[in-house]
């Protein structure tokens, strides 16, 4: 992402806010504000991708997103911050005696793009540690990891076996089947912690 496509810290700090007054409301069962676009930046008014990552202490607690721009910047980071607080399957839904303590990451995406390799080290030689989130789908199975990802699998290898389990194949699936590889990369920012 070039670096005049950055959001200003304004804002950052705007989608930041909307996000913790989301997963408030959320937690407490409340209805969500209905966000007028008027009222927000021709930056947040575009449309936009976006994942929101709740993690209390090192430990993930939400995280829910979408890989293709069909909404508002605003209205996609309000949705998804309902949905970390409250649909991902791997964890119950936040209680409002957890907001507090959550952190809360904003991942903006760029678009993705497909990788062409013909085999196992062609791929490896493409993908960026660090940089390049990854999607990977087999028909109609995907899963995505974005690259904040990396510094926990840091080996490509086990970065992409993590992915293959997360999309409910064996790990090492991507060795053995031609998958469709499409990297994109993220402008991440986070609260302050507190």
């Amino acid at each position: 992402m070039e670096a005049d496509q950055k959001l200003s810290e304004a804002d950052r700090g705007i989608l930041l806010g909307i996000a913790r007054q989301t997963i408030q409301l959320t937690a407490a069962g409340q209805r969500l504000p209905r966000l007028e676009l008027k009222d927000y930046s021709e930056d947040l008014q575009r449309d936009g991708v976006s994942f929101v990552t709740l993690t209390i202490g090192e430990q993930l607690r939400g995280c829910i997103g979408a890989l293709e721009a069909y909404q508002p910047l605003v209205l996609d980071v309000q949705e998804h911050a309902a949905a970390a607080a409250s649909e991902d399957y791997r964890f119950p839904p936040v209680r409002p005696e957890e907001v507090p303590q959550l952190l809360i990451e904003i991942s903006r995406l760029t678009p993705t793009h497909a990788l062409a390799y013909e085999n196992e080290q062609d791929l490896m030689g493409q993908l960026r540690p660090g940089l390049d989130g990854v999607l990977i789908r087999d028909g109609v199975r995907r899963a995505t990891f974005l690259p904040q990802v990396w510094e926990k699998l840091p080996d490509p290898r086990e970065f992409l076996s993590h992915l293959c389990v997360k999309m409910g194949a064996p790990s090492d699936y991507w060795r053995t089947q031609k998958l469709d590889v499409f990297i994109y990369q993220v402008e991440e920012f986070k609260e302050d912690t507190h």
